[in-house]
């Protein structure tokens, strides 16, 4: 049995990861829906055309607004895990490194962990054998 401040102060270093995994998809969904040169270069380095600027605008907020509301937090990281995953492989097409998006994404499944009694339940880390 956990005790009530262990569960406090998972609780609260979930939420603080969780902010934190959501901040650079809120940024970098409201610099889509805003274009601009930057941002139609950097499609354009991707390998994207500039006409996907909106969508995946709208998939990026999307996907964090799922994220961020309790009820569908859990299918909000399993979404933010596969737009994160087509930004891994964006990336590792054209030689960058990946190493932030990973990172991301343990931010966001910790955060979920730390603050989902219901994903530790089916996900438990066991000490010992």
């Amino acid at each position: 049995m956990v005790s009530k401040s262990k569960v406090g102060v998972m609780g609260w270093t979930g939420r603080v990861m969780t902010v934190l995994a959501a901040l650079p998809f809120v940024m970098s969904a409201a610099m889509k829906f805003m274009g601009g040169p930057q941002m139609v270069q950097g499609m354009s380095h991707f390998g994207w055309p500039e006409g996907m600027l909106i969508t995946l605008g709208i998939l990026e907020a999307g996907s964090v607004i799922l994220y961020l509301i309790p009820q569908t937090a859990v299918l909000g990281g399993i979404v933010l895990t596969g737009y994160l995953g087509g930004a891994i492989c964006t990336h590792m097409r054209i030689g960058e490194p990946v190493y932030v998006h990973v990172i991301l994404g343990l931010f966001i499944w910790g955060g979920l962990y730390l603050r989902e009694a219901r994903l530790r339940e089916l996900i438990p880390f066991r000490k010992g054998v």
